[in-house]
Parts: C-alpha cells; sequence; structure tokens
C-alpha cells in the first residue's frame, strides 16, 4: 500500500501576492494557487500546501525580502524552508516568464539543490538598522553637496562669507545666518539655511542610528564588530550578506566567492597573474575593501605585508586583492567558530588608580590619546597593544 504523497513547493512572493506551486519528488505538477500577502493569505497558502501531501521542503524565491512573511509562517507550521534564486535568463527566454512559472521554477530549484538555508531572524533587525542609516547618509551628502554648488553660484556678499567654511561648520554657520539686503541674497541664504537644517538633523539620525546599529551588531557577532579595522557599517553589511546563521556558509572558499573577493585568474602568455573578481555581492566587497584600506593605514602587520608586497613586485592593485581575499578568510573563520573577545575594562581602572594620565600612556606607546581611550572604552580591537599596556602599567 503506498503512502501518503510527498511533495515540495515553491513560492514566487510579490508585494500583494504569493503564488505557490506544488511538485512530486518526481518534478511531476500537482496544483498552483496564488494567495494575498496576508496573515490570512498565509494561513490559505499553508493550508493549500499541507492538503496537497506531505511537504518535505519548500523554495521561497527571495525569503529575506518579499516572501519574508510567508518565511516566517512557513517555519510557524514546521515546514523546511529554502531560500532559492530567480529564474536565470536563459530559462526565461526558453520557457517565458510569469508568476506560475517562477512557482514552479523554484519547486524544481529545491528537487535540483540549488537553493541556500534561508538567513536566521536575527538579522532582521541589523538589516532595517543599516538601510535607515545608509539613507540618512546618502540624504546628508546631497544637502552638503547641494549646499556647495548654490553657493559656487551665489552672490558675492553671501559666498564670501562662507566660501572658506566646509561640513560641519558651514552647516552651523548657515543655520545661524543673518538677514541680507538684496533680494537675490535673501532667497539664497534662505535655501542654504534650509539645507543646512536638513543636513544637522540627519547628523543626528546618523549618530543615533550608528550607535543602534553597533549595539545590534555587538549582540549577533561580537567577535567580528571586535576585529581590526570593522566598523557598525561593515559589520552589518558582512552579516546581512553571510546571515546570521553559519550553516549558509559552506566553506571559506564559498563566502569569499559570495563576498566577490575569490581570485580570478588573468594569465595570458608569460604572464601569470589573477585580477579582482567582479562577481559576488558588492556591497560585501566594498565592506571588504573598506577594511583593506584602514588596515593599509592603520595596522603595523598589514603595513609590513604591504611593504612585502610591493618590494616582489606587485601593484597595489593587486595587493589590495590579496589583503581582500585573506580579510574574507579571517570574517568567514569569526562567523563559523565565535572567539570569545579579550575584555579590556580592567585598564581604565588600573590606569585611574595609579594616577596615569591618558596623555601620559599615549606617549609612552607613542600613539594618539584617542587610541588608549578608545581601547579603555571597547571601541578599538588590538590585543598586542592591551597586552602592552597591561605590562606596563603593572611595572608603573
Amino acid at each position: 500500500m503506498a503512502g501518503p504523497l510527498k511533495v515540495v513547493g515553491g513560492v514566487d512572493p510579490h508585494a500583494d501576492t504569493i503564488h505557490v506551486a506544488v511538485i512530486t519528488l518526481t518534478g511531476k505538477a500537482v496544483a498552483d494557487r496564488e494567495f494575498a500577502t496576508t496573515a490570512d493569505g498565509y494561513r490559505s497558502a499553508t493550508a493549500f500546501l499541507t492538503a496537497t501531501g506531505v511537504v518535505v521542503r519548500v523554495g521561497v524565491e527571495g525569503a529575506a525580502s518579499y516572501g519574508a512573511g510567508f518565511t516566517r509562517a512557513l517555519k510557524t507550521a514546521g515546514i523546511d524552508v529554502v531560500d532559492v534564486d530567480r529564474p536565470a535568463r536563459f530559462d526565461r527566454r526558453r520557457a517565458g516568464k510569469s508568476d506560475r512559472l517562477d512557482a514552479y521554477h523554484a519547486a524544481r530549484a529545491v528537487l535540483a539543490e540549488r537553493s541556500n538555508p534561508v538567513k536566521g531572524p536575527a538579522i532582521e533587525g541589523v538589516r532595517a538598522l543599516h538601510l535607515a542609516r545608509r539613507s540618512a547618509v546618502k540624504a546628508q551628502t546631497a544637502a552638503m553637496n547641494q549646499m556647495i554648488a548654490i553657493l559656487v553660484m551665489a552672490p558675492d556678499t553671501v559666498r564670501a562669507r562662507y566660501r572658506r567654511l566646509h561640513g560641519d561648520r558651514l552647516a552651523i554657520a548657515l543655520t545661524r545666518r543673518r538677514g541680507a539686503l538684496d533680494p537675490v541674497s535673501a532667497d539664497t541664504l534662505l535655501a542654504l539655511k534650509a539645507l543646512a537644517d536638513r543636513y544637522r538633523q540627519l547628523a543626528v539620525q546618523v549618530e543615533a542610528l550608528t550607535a543602534r546599529l553597533d549595539h545590534a551588531v555587538r549582540q549577533v557577532s561580537p567577535a567580528l564588530r571586535a576585529a581590526f579595522g570593522v566598523g557598525p557599517d561593515t559589520a552589518a553589511q558582512l552579516l546581512i550578506t553571510a546571515g546570521s546563521n553559519p550553516e549558509r556558509l559552506y566553506s571559506e572558499r564559498s563566502f569569499a566567492a559570495l563576498c566577490g573577493s575569490a581570485p580570478v585568474q588573468a594569465s595570458s602568455g608569460k604572464t601569470h597573474r589573477h585580477r579582482l573578481s567582479r562577481g559576488g555581492d558588492r556591497a560585501a566587497n566594498s565592506a571588504l575593501h573598506r577594511i583593506a584600506l584602514v588596515r593599509m593605514a592603520n595596522h603595523p602587520p598589514t603595513r609590513a605585508y604591504v611593504a612585502r608586497q610591493t618590494a616582489n613586485g606587485h601593484s597595489k592593485r593587486e595587493i589590495i586583492r590579496m589583503l581582500k581575499r585573506a580579510i574574507a578568510r579571517e570574517i568567514y573563520r569569526l562567523l563559523t567558530h565565535p572567539a570569545d573577545v579579550p575584555n579590556y575594562a580592567d585598564l581604565r581602572a588600573v590606569r585611574q588608580a595609579k594616577n596615569i594620565t591618558v596623555t601620559l600612556a599615549a606617549q609612552h606607546f607613542d600613539v594618539w590619546p584617542a587610541v588608549i581611550s578608545r581601547l579603555e572604552r571597547g571601541l578599538r580591537r588590538d590585543d598586542d597593544l592591551a597586552r602592552q599596556y597591561r605590562t606596563w602599567l603593572a611595572a608603573a
């Protein structure tokens, strides 16, 4: 006697509707229907899936975006869910494009094992904060660029007053501006003041969102945030790309390819070299690039590595490519094998107990006082400096 029918589901989600398709384990189509992206629609879609047979797995196209709501509903119902990519252009040109076809493609992608585990829910808050912060920074930059553009063509009296100011100083001065004599200057100053007010309001938003994003990132992966050169924004982007669940990352090589940092052959004839990869997640690649630049400027081991590779005849572009590959390897280890973050909280108490100023400690180690201050507050990760600092304090 045959057992219950085992089926696989596929979902093509949109803003207002989701199309659900069901196939057997041999790929035969069973049924498909469209539902609304509401709580009732999700319940109806789940009931539709379970009514067709025993659901082995469901593939959702865009499980972290338009399919996030239905993905949560399926997980609540105890159904295994995976994330599948949208159909390739070749398949769309050959078979056409519709919600129904895309839903069946998602189901067949599950059978072909062309899927990935769904990103964990811990990243959803990080993604929202990162998106809000990025848009605020973009709007703040646009406001400053518009102020500079207006000043370029402003009347001479206005331009002479503000031409030597930049950034925050310019915005503060414009918010305190006084009335002008002629109508043109008055209108120009009014426009500049409006942009300056917007710039300063966005600066407050950016500061608040950055602090909250930093807290969220430290909760998800404290070791990643503590790595040298990894700030709140870059850590958030790498977490969004990788997801909070390490099982999504099959290997260190796959993570490097996901970040677009895997080396690509660019050899010809007697030339044997690699070039930067132009594939993968470009936002994650940009995050790795920023980390590499910070380390090239401030990280002694990285500076020594750059000097050695330069002496070996490698170009700056090739050195950055190698650095990004090494950083991707380090980030992968931090994501998949969480490490304990050293605690620097005792440093400030010991220094203050011995009446040693931050300036004196900074002079001893030939660094800026801000470096010692950030180290004591846990805002900077430098295990070698912390070890030397602790030894010096003990002997002082």
